[in-house]
């Protein structure tokens, strides 16, 4: 347990200021809002989030695995497979269920409203892959469970996911600038910032795709990839046009906001 937080604390903080320096240096934006609030309430809302899931789960999902494999839970401790099959299949599965889940939420009203709180960030960079409300992170904590004890994963592929998944959303969330034949290539295996840009537009149509946070195959399969804005990456609106003033966007709005209309 002790060496499970001390890899996704170093990894949360060592992809957090990567991002933010190239950020500084490669800055693909201007942004428009006020850094340091915006900062403020989404950094607070990681640790709200945290102390949320610490409370109200006593099992989190890599001893969750743990305790399936030691009692045969789940499919993949029922089926004689390879470790490393196991742990490819895992990933890629539970990537697929976050995939659905993310739809799930956009399309459902009851957890759009919840969901919503994410996209109503007038800027996008570093801190905005972490801007989730807490019911949100509940909700989502109990598919993630539910999904690993039905699947059976590996510890190790549970591990590898989360943190792999917290590194992406800060990488595809970050103000950042790549050479286009990067970005290019990159989108082939990964979701990249500009890809993702992409669904924090203000036209609803753009905001309803590009989905992914890790692997970018299932928005091409499931017919919900969008290459570029229509306006272009420079002059797009990034955020929801019910949510333009920033003074409502303060933390203790924003955790409110599900309950509020706009």
């Amino acid at each position: 347990m002790q060496i499970e937080q001390s890899i996704r604390l170093s990894v949360f903080a060592g992809v957090l200021l990567l991002v933010a320096l190239w950020e500084i240096i490669a800055p693909r934006r201007p942004l428009q809002d006020n850094k340091i609030r915006r900062w403020l309430a989404n950094l607070s809302l990681v640790v709200i989030d945290t102390i949320s899931v610490r409370v109200l789960f006593p099992i989190l999902p890599v001893a969750l695995a743990q305790i399936a494999e030691t009692r045969g839970w789940g499919l993949f401790n029922a089926l004689q497979m390879t470790f490393w099959l196991k742990i490819i299949l895992s990933i890629l599965i539970l990537d697929f269920i976050i995939y659905l889940q993310h739809l799930l939420f956009h399309f459902n009203p009851i957890l759009w409203r919840l969901h919503r709180m994410h996209h109503t960030d007038l800027d996008l960079d570093v801190t905005s892959g972490n801007r989730f409300h807490p019911l949100e992170i509940i909700i989502s904590m109990l598919i993630k469970m539910a999904a690993i004890s039905v699947l059976g994963a590996p510890a190790q592929a549970v591990l590898a996911f989360e943190v792999v998944l917290n590194a992406c959303a800060m990488f595809n969330h970050g103000n950042i600038k790549l050479p286009a034949a990067l970005d290019r290539l990159l989108r082939l295996f990964i979701v990249t910032p500009d890809m993702h840009r992409v669904h924090h537009s203000v036209i609803v149509r753009e905001t309803n795709s590009n989905f992914g946070f890790n692997l970018p195959w299932w928005d091409r399969i499931c017919g919900t990839y969008r290459s570029q804005p229509e306006k272009g990456h420079l002059d797009m609106t990034i955020g929801l046009k019910e949510y333009r003033d920033p003074k409502k966007l303060t933390l203790l709005r924003l955790l409110v906001q599900p309950f509020t209309s706009p």
